[in-house]
């Protein structure tokens, strides 16, 4: 039995492949940097459903389900979404064709690690709270990048952030309204800002231990 694979060598080609290829876009993103945000994300959504909302999800599992779940481009490409989603027709045959790049995609995978692979890429061994999660960090990290692009002054986001807005409202999740509330203002923010803010909350703590020791 030969144990050779391409199967990795498909999936370093994801950074090859550029997100919103219709779209003018002051910085690129490509699948693979999107893939490891979308992940950090899910972790976080995980994390807290399960601090401040009852959940019981498992943060690790979902950040790797994450970090795989655009694996099926690199045999399919990105199809832009006025494409995809232009009617339920394409909609749904777009889906096919996924099920089918995620097949060959696990037939790619070593042998003795293939069933390993198979329960990261088939979408249909995933519960369906672990794969809203993913589905959530991953509308949430493109939105992110409609920030970026907005504050870089490029309109040609405009559309698209506004369709995401409605689209994460219409999720009514709580740990998803968390994260926006508290965490997403600061991508509008430039470097300086983030950092001076950082600054002048460790200089205030630094002051009240000072306090505290002169009491």
């Amino acid at each position: 039995m030969s144990d050779r694979s391409h199967f990795f060598a498909h999936l370093a080609r994801m950074k090859l492949i550029n997100r919103w290829p219709l779209m003018h876009n002051v910085r690129n993103e490509n699948v693979q940097e999107h893939s490891l945000q979308v992940a950090m994300v899910a972790h976080a959504l995980a994390l807290i459903k399960n601090r401040f909302f009852d959940g019981k999800l498992n943060p690790e599992r979902i950040a790797t389900m994450a970090m795989f779940h655009d694996v099926s481009e690199v045999l399919t490409g990105d199809l832009p979404t006025p494409v995809k989603y232009y009617n339920a027709t394409i909609a749904a045959e777009y889906k096919k064709i996924e099920k089918i790049a995620e097949s060959k995609l696990i037939d790619m995978a070593p042998e003795a690690l293939r069933d390993d692979y198979a329960m990261l890429i088939d979408s249909r061994t995933h519960s369906e709270e672990d794969a809203f999660i993913v589905k959530a960090a991953d509308v949430l990290c493109a939105y992110l990048k409609t920030l970026e692009e907005l504050n870089a002054g490029n309109r040609e986001f405009t559309l698209a952030k506004n369709r995401l807005d409605k689209l994460l409202a219409a999720y009514q999740s709580p740990e998803v309204d968390y994260f926006i509330s508290r965490y997403v203002p600061s991508f509008s923010l430039s470097l300086d800002e983030i950092t001076q803010d950082e600054f002048d909350a460790s200089s205030q703590t630094h002051r009240d231990n000072i306090g505290k020791n002169d009491v």
